[in-house]
């Protein structure tokens, strides 16, 4: 049995938890993850998803995606997330959270972006929920998400999150006014 932890609107915890498959209570929400690798050529590390897997099965994703369990923090769970699903062990340094999506499904969807070349090949997978994974670069994800072959996120985020993968800020210039 997995449980997750239960938030408010304000991101605070309930003292309340869920178990999975169960839906979420009206005015709560729980924690997910998202973990984009990029490495120097400026490619993604995206993932296929097993085909037995109940949602968005056989679907090309981001990097590494899943639930934080009962007692994650959000970077504890996408530490722990990249370790499970492509064998590769981060430190807490190496990740960049750059964004959280709250949804109206209640999730709030953390999305960490993290700078590392990788061999592919030497990837330990987790069967139970990758199939494969490839470097991809931002018009072959959108040319996916275009034919179905990705998961359907907005074209826009795409662009978002390799625009983030060079920048630490989303401003293109800085402040110049005095106070």
């Amino acid at each position: 049995m997995e449980l997750f932890d239960l938030y408010d609107s304000e991101r605070n915890k309930t003292g309340r938890t869920m178990e999975r498959g169960t839906p979420i209570p009206t005015g709560h929400y729980r924690m997910v993850v998202h973990v984009c690798v990029f490495g120097s050529d400026g490619k993604m590390l995206i993932q296929r998803r097993q085909p037995f897997k109940r949602s968005w099965s056989g679907m090309w994703d981001l990097t590494v995606g899943g639930s934080a369990v009962s007692g994650d923090t959000s970077l504890s769970a996408a530490i722990r997330e990249t370790s499970e699903e492509i064998g590769i062990k981060l430190v807490p340094d190496e990740l960049r959270r750059i964004l959280t999506i709250e949804t109206t499904t209640g999730v709030f969807d953390d999305i960490y972006i993290v700078q590392k070349d990788l061999d592919e090949t030497a990837l330990t997978l987790q069967y139970e929920e990758v199939e494969q994974v490839k470097w991809a670069d931002i018009d072959e994800i959108k040319s996916l998400v275009k034919d179905g072959g990705f998961i359907p996120y907005h074209e826009s985020l795409i662009d978002l999150l390799f625009f983030m993968k060079d920048h630490d800020d989303a401003r293109t210039a800085q402040d110049k006014t005095e106070i």
